[in-house]
């Protein structure tokens, strides 16, 4: 048969499915079902035996196209070695078939590359989830293109969120690198795709002496005030006590009654805790001793300093450090000072160590020399222990008097009663 498109439309149906061959076509066919579909194939033998194979639905496949196929079929009977087109093909499907999804891949990364690598592997799942997935999560890897991820990113943008279009940019690009490395893709979708929340300005916030005592009033408000704070009394504490000790938030959250002793007056942060992989030892002043203790009262029978509201007796977990970071966003207003985050708080105690203390705020940081942090197996937590303790009761004198309202200055250790 001549094929045409006029001819094709006009082959009818039969009881029984059967095969109308191009004539001179070398082996390119149409097979029409009962039901009257079309389906092109190639005739041809390979290694002696004949054989069949399908390359899609007429009119899906147009007469050029199934020509173009055939060609390419045939093409590849003639390479040193041969090829076998329809094996190719079938082999070609299940790979499609078997090929991970993005969602496949997300598990895959969270399970062997952020978990192991990450103690913030736990956001890397919350963004995956919220917006990746979502949008994603049934498509294979392999397809998804760098127009994809930029219509992604600006969507996330564009309702008015530019850091956590950032940040999402951020993890996606660590988990399709992530995939080039274990052979899933051959390259990266994000690949030479800008930031979409643009440059971020640098994180300089600290608190002035008004403002640190207008939120230490603030936490002290009571709930039937006319502007409370609302958090629970943990929560109070805990910011509190993040910028007593200048520690990080995270660190606390996690904490465990067993790290503090508070007759020797300090907090051992272990190496799994934190950020940088070394154990900490943190001096704990008399303000931060009495801080802790009202943490231990409210976390009751808890192995935590800051149990989960979600613990029980078969399930005792900590609360998350994004519990402490709503504390502060979900309370902006009634704090009535400009944006400030707990990490702040680390940062305006530093801000004030630095003028009296010399270098002894980097230790009281946590902060080591870069050799350190490939040698933390020779690091002693607590190495400088009282260097670091007398610096921070020279910042603790300096919260007083700032709370108190008198010059902000460092003074003798005798220190008035402050409501913790």
């Amino acid at each position: 048969m001549k094929f045409t498109d006029t001819g094709i439309r006009n082959l009818k149906p039969k009881t029984e499915r059967y095969v109308v061959w191009k004539d001179g076509g070398d082996g390119l066919g149409l097979r029409v079902t009962p039901q009257g579909r079309k389906t092109w194939v190639t005739m041809y033998r390979f290694q002696g035996k004949a054989r069949m194979m399908t390359h899609g639905i007429y009119p899906t496949i147009s007469l050029k196209r199934a020509g173009q196929l055939h060609a390419d079929a045939l093409a590849k009977l003639d390479l040193d070695p041969p090829v076998d087109p329809g094996a190719e093909k079938v082999a070609e499907r299940k790979a499609e078939r078997a090929a991970e999804t993005v969602a496949d891949l997300i598990d895959e990364y969270i399970e062997r590359h952020a978990k192991a690598k990450k103690r913030s592997w736990a956001e890397d799942q919350r963004m995956l989830d919220k917006d990746v997935k979502p949008a994603w999560g049934k498509r294979k890897a392999k397809n998804v293109t760098r127009r994809d991820v930029i219509r992604l990113l600006d969507g996330i943008a564009d309702r008015g969120a530019p850091v956590a279009a950032n940040r999402t940019y951020a993890v996606l690009s660590k988990m399709f690198r992530f995939a080039v490395r274990r052979g899933i893709l051959e390259t990266s979708p994000v690949f030479e795709i800008d930031r979409p929340g643009g440059e971020e300005a640098p994180r300089a916030r600290a608190l002035d002496a008004d403002e640190i005592r207008t939120v230490w009033q603030a936490l002290d408000r009571p709930d039937s005030d006319e502007h409370p704070i609302r958090a629970t009394l943990p929560l109070k504490l805990a910011l509190k006590l993040l910028l007593v000790t200048a520690q990080r938030r995270g660190e606390l959250a996690q904490a465990r009654r067993d790290e503090f002793d508070l007759e020797r007056g300090a907090w051992l942060i272990p190496a799994e805790h934190s950020k940088n992989g070394a154990a900490h030892a943190v001096p704990l002043t008399p303000l931060a001793v009495k801080l802790v203790r009202k943490l231990m009262e409210c976390a009751g029978d808890s192995a935590y300093l800051l149990p989960s509201p979600r613990a029980n007796d078969e399930n005792d977990i900590p609360i998350t450090e994004r519990a402490i970071t709503r504390a502060v966003s979900n309370n902006r207003a009634a704090f009535g000072i400009p944006h400030w985050t707990p990490h702040d708080l680390r940062r305006t105690a530093t801000t004030m160590m630095k003028r009296r203390t010399g270098e002894t705020w980097e230790r009281v940081l946590n902060h080591l020399p870069e050799k350190l942090h490939r040698t933390y197996d020779v690091h002693d937590p607590w190495a400088y222990f009282d260097e670091k303790r007398t610096a921070l009761q020279a910042w603790e004198a300096r919260l007083v008097a700032i709370l108190e309202g008198r010059e902000a200055k460092v003074l003798p250790m005798a220190r008035p009663e402050v409501t913790a």
